[in-house]
């Protein structure tokens, strides 16, 4: 559980973090690069073991990270243009509703058992999330805008569903600080080249500010993935009480922090939300 509520927090200071980035007109898609950068980095030095690049080439599971990396760039992309297109709580909605890939994946792949209490927290877990994210007269996405919020949806529940894979099938304790670190680097290696190829390279700007952005936000991003699979490794949790829980946390406690620091204003029916996430970790922490 404490691993749980360390990877709940480190993705709500991702929240804060990415809030600081209008405050003080960083350039995202650099810090972005630079937050993987980090998270890679830090990977690295919590790695305890020795570090043979043939070795780590060579191991079963570096197809994952390789495919992970170029997949968080691909969704961040895509969340990014949801945002822009559809709303940031169309985006929030299908990033989060995405915790049904897997759960699905441990009931039907891992044999999981799910009881209908169980059943009705994941239910209410997913009315909260709406309720939560919904601004003005509720989430209302274009027909024609329908494939971004879909393919955001699809893309971060398969990082999630991998992760939970490599940790069930191929990774021991010692190897997830060098696994972790890895899905970064290609992640970063995947938004180089990314940049290289797509974006107008005179205006990005490696200033100091851009860097320290960057600095913040990978610290906790690698510890996010770092603690969810520890969390998945415990025995106190199922894999889909897990990600309900984790995904749940991070929108309540993200939406209490926007309150306090920076006096966001919520409705009735995203208080509801609010409260609906309570009663749903409640339903599937305890039963």
């Amino acid at each position: 559980m404490i691993a749980l509520a360390l990877s709940v927090l480190s993705s709500t200071w991702i929240f804060v973090v990415f809030k600081l980035y209008d405050v003080y007109k960083i350039q995202t898609l650099v810090a972005i690069i630079v937050n993987y950068i980090t998270a890679c980095l830090v990977g690295l030095t919590l790695y305890k073991g020795t570090l043979n690049v043939g070795e780590i080439l060579g191991s079963s599971w570096i197809w994952g990270p390789v495919f992970m990396g170029m997949l968080f760039i691909t969704v961040f992309n895509l969340m990014a243009k949801t945002s822009q297109v559809a709303g940031v709580s169309v985006a929030s909605v299908a990033t989060k509703m995405s915790l049904v890939i897997p759960v699905l994946l441990g009931v039907f792949l891992y044999k999981e058992r799910l009881s209908f209490i169980e059943v009705t927290g994941i239910i209410l877990a997913l009315t909260a999330v709406y309720l939560v994210s919904a601004k003005g007269k509720g989430i209302h996405v274009d027909r024609k805008h329908l494939i971004l919020p879909v393919l955001v949806f699809l893309g971060s529940g398969i990082i999630d569903a991998s992760i939970k894979y490599f940790e069930e099938v191929h990774l021991s304790d010692q190897e997830i600080p060098i696994f972790s670190s890895m899905i970064f680097g290609f992640a970063a290696l995947s938004g180089l080249i990314f940049i290289g190829i797509k974006s107008d390279k005179a205006q990005m700007k490696l200033n100091l500010k851009n860097i320290l952005g960057g600095v913040a936000l990978g610290i906790p991003n690698y510890f996010s993935i770092y603690f969810l699979i520890r969390a998945l490794r415990s025995d106190l949790l199922s894999s889909a009480a897990v990600f309900t829980i984790n995904n749940v946390a991070i929108v309540m406690l993200s939406t209490l922090v926007g309150i306090l620091l920076f006096k966001e204003k919520l409705s009735a029916k995203n208080w509801t939300g609010v409260a609906i996430a309570v009663l749903s970790i409640i339903l599937v922490a305890l039963f």
